[in-house]
């Protein structure tokens, strides 16, 4: 049975008019000349569209001459890779769609670099993330990730007011694409970046339906609340702004290198980065540049302060970066060809507000630190608990308090100040949690005036789990405590804490919630979480409902106190 979809990356691109003849102007010339292009124009899909095809075509395959050198054999064997761009107009928007080789002829400067995260970042399932890349600003740092069976986006430790994500890849939330058309309950799954990686329908009606679908998506949604920091690195769109960035850059261009400029691989070109033997960098020269085995940033940022003052940045726009299959680097192992000035990464200030140039783009990345700190406690805060706990008298101490639970609440078991010793916790040891809920979820109790509290709540929420997680003894004792409590009914054999709650009283019985838990307690829980999740437990948060004193016939309130 003929497939009806395949998986392709769908690219958006940007400043092209939605006509044949301007996407074809988009294109490189010496490009197309180079894979002996032929043009047609599709007319069957009802939209602007013009199909480029060819071929890199290489006579004799750059291992031939190490071969003979090794084994004194003559081997002359040629490559030869397809490459076929399909470019299409969609309701005023241009796409291009590379098969082989073919998304090499797509121009990077025509790439809109948020199309493929943003969806992702829409539709992607949170709870099933397959892939994801993340860069660290001013770190030079990229750490990226893959579990194939998918996971929570927060047991990937990502910081989300630090790190700028790059590629998000995992399951789909239901979309009406031409891979669920037919089947609703068929598992789909993208990857976004600079390109969309996706299963696209592969009759001309099915493509156009896909990329409208797509569209629809970025168009009236917004990003799921678990994902939305993606999106929390605002790009620096003003030209006002973006020319006072460049022009602080040009300056620090023009003194010596002292790490606030790094090297930053084009995050789309990885592959390419991985498989080149040979970097040549060219800088506002004639000559063919230097030649090196890896990209030479001293080198580059030597040419860079030789320009005249104000020319620095241009000269790296305009200069240029080739990657080469083999260490001789002819024309003929050639594999991408780029503008210096997507290899390098720079943190610039502009008072007290920071910025990051990252793949020839600015960011700001301070700027929704708060609000991603306040997103990240709203989902934290659980508007229906997990946990059924009772009321608790206005007045009554926290200890009576839990004390009382296991009375009101069967199955639950009181452990506050029932600590646990260890060879690494002697003296007091460790208070694993306050009360323990019957499907063994971890409960830790806090009546709250202030931030302080809280900050030790959530510091014992580490210490007993890591306990748990990592000392034999700890979860031996813990356990011999609750078989004790439970009558012989203990922890299972292999117990390992999956869930924490937070069970919080604020002063006087205020609920809980974003407005009401204190800023520096929100940066702390948020924190705390992140470790947890990290290491597979997850965090809840409840506000403990609250009754006032009884009041006695004399007018006496009489508490447990």
């Amino acid at each position: 049975m003929t497939a009806r979809t395949s998986k392709r990356t769908l690219y958006r691109l940007r400043g092209v008019s939605p006509t044949a003849d301007a996407m074809f102007d988009a294109l490189d010339a010496d490009q197309l000349e180079r894979v002996h292009a032929d043009f047609d124009i599709p007319e069957n899909l009802g939209v602007p569209a013009v199909l480029i095809t060819g071929s890199f075509e290489q006579p004799v395959a750059s291992w031939c001459d190490e071969i003979f050198r090794t084994t004194g054999i003559e081997v002359s064997r040629p490559v030869n890779r397809s490459a076929a761009l399909l470019m299409l107009a969609v309701d005023g928007e241009v796409y291009a769609i590379g098969y082989d080789q073919g998304f090499r002829l797509v121009p990077d400067r025509l790439k809109d670099h948020r199309f493929g995260l943003s969806f992702a970042s829409r539709r992607v399932d949170p709870g099933r993330i397959r892939d994801l890349v993340s860069h660290t600003p001013g770190g030079g740092r990229t750490d990226i990730t893959l579990i194939p069976s998918g996971t929570s986006v927060w047991s990937l430790g990502i910081v989300e007011h630090t790190q700028i994500v790059r590629r998000l890849g995992g399951h789909l939330d239901d979309i009406p694409l031409t891979i669920s058309r037919d089947n609703p309950a068929k598992i789909s799954s993208a990857e976004g970046g600079v390109g969309l990686r996706i299963r696209l329908g592969v009759e001309g009606a099915d493509l156009i339906a896909d990329i409208r679908a797509i569209a629809r998506v970025l168009r009236e949604e917004k990003p799921s609340p678990e994902l939305e920091f993606v999106e929390h690195v605002v790009p620096a769109d003003d030209p006002s702004l973006v020319t006072r960035l460049e022009a602080v850059l040009d300056d620090l261009l023009g003194h010596e290198s002292d790490g606030k400029i790094r090297v930053a691989v084009p995050m789309d070109h990885w592959d390419d980065y991985m498989a080149a033997q040979a970097f040549r960098a060219r800088i506002n020269s004639g000559a063919a540049g230097r030649s090196t085995d890896d990209f030479d940033l001293e080198y580059v940022l030597c040419r860079a302060r030789i320009q005249r003052a104000g020319s620095r940045v241009a000269a790296l726009r305009e200069g240029t970066v080739t990657l080469y299959r083999h260490s001789r680097a002819d024309r003929a192992d050639e594999i991408w060809k780029s503008s210096t000035f997507r290899w390098i990464e720079a943190e610039v200030f502009l008072d007290s507000r920071r910025f990051f140039l990252m793949d020839e783009h600015w960011y700001e990345i301070d700027q929704e630190y708060l609000k991603a700190i306040r997103s990240h406690a709203e989902r934290l805060i659980a508007d229906t608990p997990s946990v059924d706990l009772p009321p608790w008298v206005l007045g009554e101490k926290e200890r009576t308090y839990n004390a009382s639970v296991p009375d009101q609440r069967p199955g639950y078991v009181c452990f506050d100040r029932d600590n646990v010793q260890t060879a690494l916790h002697r003296g007091n040891g460790v208070e694993i949690c306050d009360l323990l809920s019957p499907d063994n979820v971890l409960v830790m109790v806090k009546r709250a005036k202030g931030s302080d509290a809280l900050s030790h709540l959530f510091s014992q929420a580490l210490v007993a789990v890591q306990t748990l997680r990592n000392s034999p003894e700890g979860r031996e004792r813990f356990a011999e405590k609750v078989a004790a409590a439970r009558k012989g009914c203990g922890l299972p054999k292999d117990f390992r804490p999956s869930k924490v709650v937070f069970a919080i009283l604020l002063k006087d019985g205020t609920d809980l919630n974003a407005d009401t838990l204190f800023p520096f307690s929100q940066v702390t829980l948020v924190q705390t979480a992140r470790v947890l999740e990290a290491w597979g437990v997850q965090v809840e948060v409840v506000g403990i409902a609250s009754i006032p004193p009884a009041t006695t016939s004399t007018g006496f309130r009489w508490s447990a106190a």
